[in-house]
C-alpha cells in the first residue's frame, strides 16, 4: 500500500508542476495517496480534483472515443441504424442485449453495458470531499474561498456522474463514501432511481453556495465546473424528475445570472471548439489521448475534403429525417453551417470538423470539446419547462423564437397543443449530435406520450414501441459480467432473461 500511495503522490505532483491546462488535461490518478503524507496542500487539492474531470473524460471516451454520443445520439432518428463497426448497429437499432463472449471485453456493446468507469470518477470524487476539508484553508491561494470552490466542484462532478449513469441504467449502486475500487471490491445492490436523483439535487445543493459564477482563471471557462454549471445541472435533473416548474427557476439563474450569451451567427461552429460565450460545461479533450486519430467519434462523423482520402462516413446520418426536421428552415445557419452534403444520400455534420493532419502525416488530431450544456440548450429547456406547466404559452413562445431568429429561422407557428413536441424537436435542431437527443426522446415520451425514436422509412429497423418503452427498454441492460462478479447486481427489469 504505501508502494502504491507513493506512487500516486508522485503522479499528482508531478502534475502539479506543469503548466495548467496541460495538467489539467492530462492527470490521470489510478487511485489517491490517504497517508498523512498527502492532502496537505491546496495545490494538491486542485490536482485531485482536476482527477475528477480526467476520469470523467476518459469515461465518456471509452468505446472508441464514442461512449457520449453513442448513448446520446445513435438510437435516434439522427442516425441510420445501419452504423459501419462492431456494434455499433446494434446499439443504434436498441438490440442491446446482443451476445458477446465473456473474454471478447474489447467489442463496444461489452463497454457500454458496463458501469464501473464512472465509479472511478465517483470514488475520485467521493475520496476529495474526505480529505479536502482537513486542509487549512490558508493552504490554498484564495484561502476559504479556494477550499471552498474545490468542494463545489467535487459535489457537482459526483451529482454529475450519478445523473449521467442513472438516465442509462435508472437504478444503479449509490456509493457515497470513499473506497479502493467501489465497482469490484464490493458487492453493491442497484439504489431506486428516485433516490439517486435526490441525492443528485442535496449534491448540487451543497455545491451552490461554495461555488461562484464566473472564473477567476480565463482558461477554466466551461471546462471546470462553476454555479451556472451548477444550475444548468439542477434543470437537467428536474426536468428528468419531471419537476418542470423548478426546473424553470433553475434554468432562469443560468439564463439571469449566469454571464452567458448566445453566439454570433458567423461564429456558431466556434462554439464546438469550446470555451465559447455559451459554453456552461463541457469536456476538455486532450489530442494526444482520446481525440486524436480514427478511434475518435469525430472521425466517424467525417469524409472528405475534411478528412483527406476518406470517401465515406462510419455514422451515417439519416438524410430523410434532416430534411424534415429543417424543411420550413432553408435560412437556418444550423442548416447551412452544420452540414454539408446535405442534399445527397449521404449528408455530414460538421460541427465537430476542426481537424489537423498529425506532424507524422499519418493521424488526424481533432480539437473539439464535448460540449454538454450551453446556454441555448438551457433557454430551450425553460421553454420546455413552461409549456409542460401550460401556463403561460406566450412566454414560451418568445423563449423558442429568441433561439430559432437567433439562427435565422422564422417564428414558429406550431399550435399550442403541439408547443412542447415543437420544443424537443427545436432542442433537435439546435443540440444536433451533442448527445442529447435520445434523453429529450425520452422526456417527450413520458410528458406527451409521443413515441419518435425510430426513423421515418418504415422499412428500416425500428427501435422502440409505446408498448416496449412502457416496459422499459429504454434503460440499458448491465453486462452480464457485472453481475457474476457482484451477486447483489439484478439486471435491468425490460432486459431480464435477454442476455
Amino acid at each position: 500500500m504505501m508502494k502504491k500511495n507513493l506512487t500516486i503522490i508522485f503522479i499528482v505532483l508531478l502534475a502539479i508542476q506543469l503548466p495548467s491546462c496541460k495538467k489539467f488535461l492530462e492527470l490521470e490518478p489510478i487511485s489517491v495517496a490517504t497517508d498523512q503524507g498527502f492532502w496537505k496542500t491546496g495545490e494538491e487539492a486542485d490536482a485531485s480534483v482536476a482527477g475528477i474531470y480526467a476520469l470523467l473524460r476518459k469515461s465518456l471516451n471509452n468505446a472508441q472515443g464514442t461512449n457520449y454520443f453513442a448513448y446520446g445520439d445513435f438510437p435516434t432518428p439522427e442516425f441510420l441504424p445501419y452504423l459501419y463497426g462492431e456494434d455499433w448497429g446494434a446499439i443504434s437499432e436498441m438490440n442491446w442485449a446482443t451476445s458477446i463472449p465473456l473474454s471478447a471485453d474489447y467489442r463496444n456493446m461489452g463497454k457500454m453495458r458496463r458501469f464501473d468507469s464512472f465509479y472511478k470518477v465517483i470514488d475520485q470524487a467521493n475520496r476529495c470531499l474526505k480529505f479536502i476539508p482537513n486542509i487549512p484553508a490558508d493552504k490554498f491561494t484564495d484561502k476559504e474561498r479556494g477550499k471552498n470552490r474545490l468542494l463545489g466542484e467535487a459535489y457537482f462532478m459526483r451529482a454529475f456522474t450519478y445523473f449521467y449513469i442513472s438516465r442509462i441504467w435508472g437504478d444503479v449502486p449509490q456509493v457515497l463514501e470513499t473506497t479502493d475500487n467501489p465497482a469490484s471490491s464490493q458487492e453493491l445492490s442497484r439504489t431506486p432511481a428516485s433516490e439517486i436523483l435526490a441525492q443528485c439535487v442535496k449534491d448540487i445543493a451543497a455545491a451552490l453556495p461554495l461555488m461562484e459564477y464566473g472564473y477567476k482563471n480565463a482558461s477554466n471557462r466551461a471546462v471546470r465546473a462553476n454555479k451556472g454549471s451548477a444550475f444548468a445541472l439542477l434543470a437537467h435533473v428536474y426536468a428528468w424528475q419531471q419537476k418542470y416548474p423548478e426546473c424553470a427557476i433553475a434554468a432562469d439563474s443560468v439564463i439571469e445570472k449566469g454571464g452567458y450569451s448566445l453566439i454570433d451567427s458567423t461564429q456558431y461552429l466556434n462554439i464546438f471548439r469550446g470555451q465559447s460565450s455559451e459554453g456552461i460545461f463541457e469536456i476538455a479533450q486532450s489530442a494526444d489521448n482520446e481525440n486524436s486519430g480514427t478511434g475518435s467519434f469525430f472521425w466517424g462523423t467525417l469524409k472528405a475534403p475534411y478528412i483527406p482520402n476518406s470517401t465515406i462516413v462510419n455514422y451515417r446520418l439519416d438524410d430523410l429525417f434532416l430534411k424534415e426536421l429543417y424543411a420550413e428552415d432553408i435560412t437556418d445557419i444550423r442548416r447551412n453551417k452544420a452540414f454539408d452534403f446535405l442534399n445527397t444520400p449521404e449528408p455530414i455534420c460538421i460541427k465537430y470538423a476542426n481537424v489537423r493532419l498529425n506532424t507524422n502525416a499519418e493521424d488526424y488530431v481533432f480539437k473539439n470539446n464535448i460540449i454538454v450544456f450551453r446556454l441555448a440548450d438551457i433557454i430551450l429547456l425553460k421553454a420546455e419547462a413552461m409549456a409542460a406547466s401550460n401556463n403561460n404559452n406566450g412566454q414560451t413562445r418568445i423563449l423558442l423564437n429568441q433561439i430559432r431568429n437567433k439562427r435565422g429561422a422564422n417564428n414558429s407557428l406550431v399550435t399550442d397543443n403541439k408547443l412542447f413536441e415543437e420544443i424537443i424537436s427545436e432542442r433537435a435542431r439546435e443540440l444536433f449530435m451533442e448527445g442529447h437527443y435520445y434523453y429529450d426522446l425520452v422526456r417527450l415520451a413520458k410528458q406527451k406520450a409521443v413515441y419518435k425514436f425510430n426513423n421515418p422509412l418504415v422499412f428500416l429497423p425500428r427501435r422502440m414501441n409505446a408498448t416496449e418503452f412502457l416496459a422499459g427498454k429504454y434503460l440499458w441492460p448491465l453486462d452480464p459480467s457485472l453481475i457474476t462478479k457482484n451477486r447483489k447486481l439484478t439486471q435491468t427489469p425490460f432486459w431480464t432473461g435477454k442476455l
